[in-house]
């Protein structure tokens, strides 16, 4: 295989020495985006004046146009790198599953449960990730305090670091949730982590209220799904639309933790419901995003960014793939889940394929 420059964003900067390194090479680039920038900071704020967010579109379509290939993780990323520059050569690769890693979830779950106090066979909810501005953790301290009413039982494991730590700590204290029925513990190794999504009756990924959000591809619901577990969300997107066609979890609603509250207690107190959506689940980690099957899609972009100038071989498709072009983005998502672990992103989380991450 030739040689290549592959750059993966975020920050968007990173492409400025990506560019001059496969200039000096003389080597193609290929460009991998996680997140939507400067859209995502625009939206949230951080760019505020004209001149910076100008800018910021400026590099954005500077980097797409410099690339011989892009790598986007969802399709609502690769629209968003086409709105830039309709011509850009845009892949869909998700997150993968490590189907490998999590084959023994189950059995380390019940471990896990046998030796902890607090948990035992009580229902949990699982938040493995990031805790950042974009992550709206306080979303689940919010459905603890509900809980803590209607249904004291099910305990919440937030697992992860960011900024937001130390005060949701204390929002958790104040609301006298902390070490009652919602439980804050430090980052583990990828390995560890296995335990606690095999332990957990559903996984939770959130975000804040923020359309720009949506096109985010969390490492979080792909580790869920590698171990066949239920997945829920608080907001809308390509995985909103996952979790309502295949039935592997469950769409909260966006800014109502207390209704949010209702819908997973009905939730895991269903055996029957949650085997089935842990089975769909499952599912979706091997026919869709098996990282192995990922990357031989992510070799095929990199094959083709080695052809000579002005020829384009498009990926070879399978049954069941996602489109990997733009040009008709498509889904099937009765057959198919993915895989990650609390050190799975950064602050909207850097999620992770089946190359590069």
């Amino acid at each position: 295989m030739s040689a290549h420059l592959i750059a993966t964003s975020t920050p968007l900067t990173i492409a400025v020495p990506a560019v001059f390194a496969a200039w000096r090479r003389h080597v193609p680039m290929v460009l991998e985006v996680r997140d939507l920038w400067p859209e995502v900071p625009i939206a949230l704020g951080a760019l505020r004046s004209p001149l910076s967010r100008r800018s910021a579109l400026a590099l954005e379509a500077w980097a797409y146009r410099k690339s011989t290939e892009v790598i986007a993780l969802s399709v609502g990323m690769a629209e968003g790198v086409r709105a830039r520059r309709p011509d850009a050569r845009v892949t869909v690769i998700p997150n993968g599953c490590d189907i490998e890693l999590f084959a023994d979830a189950a059995a380390a779950g019940k471990l896990l449960r046998d030796r902890t106090p607090w948990l035992g066979d009580q229902p949990l909810i699982l938040y493995a990730g990031t805790v950042g501005f974009v992550n709206d953790v306080g979303y689940l301290i919010q459905m603890a305090r509900t809980l803590r009413h209607t249904h004291p039982d099910i305990r919440i494991a937030i697992i992860g670091q960011g900024a937001e730590v130390p005060r949701l700590r204390t929002e958790a204290a104040a609301c006298g949730v902390l070490d009652g029925n919602l439980f804050m513990l430090d980052p583990m190794p990828k390995n560890d982590i296995v335990s606690y999504f095999g332990a957990c009756d559903l996984a939770v990924s959130t975000v804040r209220d923020e359309p720009a959000l949506h096109a985010n591809s969390a490492n979080k619901v792909f580790d869920a799904l590698a171990a066949g577990r239920p997945v829920a969300i608080n907001h809308e997107g390509w995985l909103a639309d996952m979790l309502r066609h295949s039935g592997a979890g469950l769409v909260l609603p966006a800014g109502d933790p207390a209704g949010a509250a209702a819908l997973v207690a009905s939730f895991v107190s269903d055996p029957i419901r949650r085997a089935s959506a842990g089975a769909a689940a499952r599912a979706l980690a091997i026919s869709e995003f098996d990282r192995e099957m990922l990357f031989q899609r992510f070799e095929e972009v990199l094959l083709r960014a080695a052809l000579p100038e002005g020829r384009i071989d498009p990926p070879r498709q399978r049954p069941g793939d996602l489109d990997a072009t733009v040009g008709g983005p498509r889904h099937q998502p009765r057959r198919g889940a993915g895989a990650a672990t609390s050190s799975d992103d950064a602050e909207t989380e850097a999620p992770r394929h089946a190359g590069p991450h």
